[in-house]
């Protein structure tokens, strides 16, 4: 895989993340790099003695979610945080906002079919070798060191992601913080899809109990999406070709 990161074509990377999700979720991506429409007063506050490159951040966030709910049919409505740092969507709205420096991007759907969702999203570099003991349970590691030596660090980054994306979509629900070895990721990567197994219980989730997620990669970024179903057995995933 190429580690150039190229210009980010932002209609191209909606439509790559739409097809991590069912068709409810709608998807937005702004520029975190330059300035958006102005907070609501509900939302000020938050960044009131932040930075500009965290305010504007922040704001691309927000315009990003607005513009996805747009999307759904809903009016422009505050997002403010909660004493956690995360968004407060608005009732039957459940939500989710990734950033790095180049690129925002907030999913959100309808919370009573959907009620919790996650989206992460990373530049598509190695993680170094000695992180991965931070991050990676140890049959995660033995995963790893059974592919291609060339392919570890940027699999580990997959690993990454996809437990920031499925702390994201279960904090929704458990409230609960949860650290890297709570979660253990299987990935296919002849599907383009994970697993991830909860290794404690937390409210609404029991040890043992997955979530389902997908992944691309695409214009030098891993992205990485899941969401919670009110069914219990999960829908039929489509194949996807993988990456690496």
């Amino acid at each position: 895989m190429s580690m150039h990161t190229p210009i980010l074509s932002s209609d191209a990377l909606e439509q790559d993340i739409q097809t991590l999700f069912m068709p409810v979720v709608s998807v937005a991506v702004t520029d975190p790099a330059t300035e958006h429409e102005a907070l609501f007063d509900d939302e000020a506050p938050t960044v009131a003695k932040a930075t500009d490159k965290r305010r504007r951040e922040f704001s691309a966030g927000r315009a990003a979610a607005r513009r996805a709910m747009h999307q759904m049919g809903l009016p422009a409505m505050p997002l403010p945080a909660d004493d956690t740092r995360a968004p407060v969507w608005p009732d039957d709205v459940t939500g989710s906002i990734s950033h790095n420096d180049q690129v925002c991007i907030a999913v959100v759907a309808d919370a009573r079919s959907v009620p919790a969702i996650g989206i992460d999203i990373e530049e598509a570099r190695p993680l170094e070798p000695e992180l991965f003991p931070e991050i990676c349970t140890l049959p995660e590691r033995a995963w790893l060191s059974s592919q291609p030596e060339q392919d570890r660090g940027m699999l580990a980054k997959l690993i990454f992601s996809a437990k920031e994306c499925t702390y994201k979509c279960q904090f929704t629900l458990s409230r609960t913080f949860l650290e890297f070895h709570d979660l253990e990721i299987t990935a296919d990567r002849d599907c383009g899809q994970f697993e991830a197994t909860f290794l404690r219980t937390v409210p609404g989730f029991a040890s043992g109990a997955r979530l389902y997620g997908r992944y691309v990669v695409t214009q030098g970024h891993i992205i990485t999406a899941i969401s919670a179903e009110r069914h219990t057995t999960p829908a039929v995933q489509e194949r996807r070709v993988s990456f690496w």
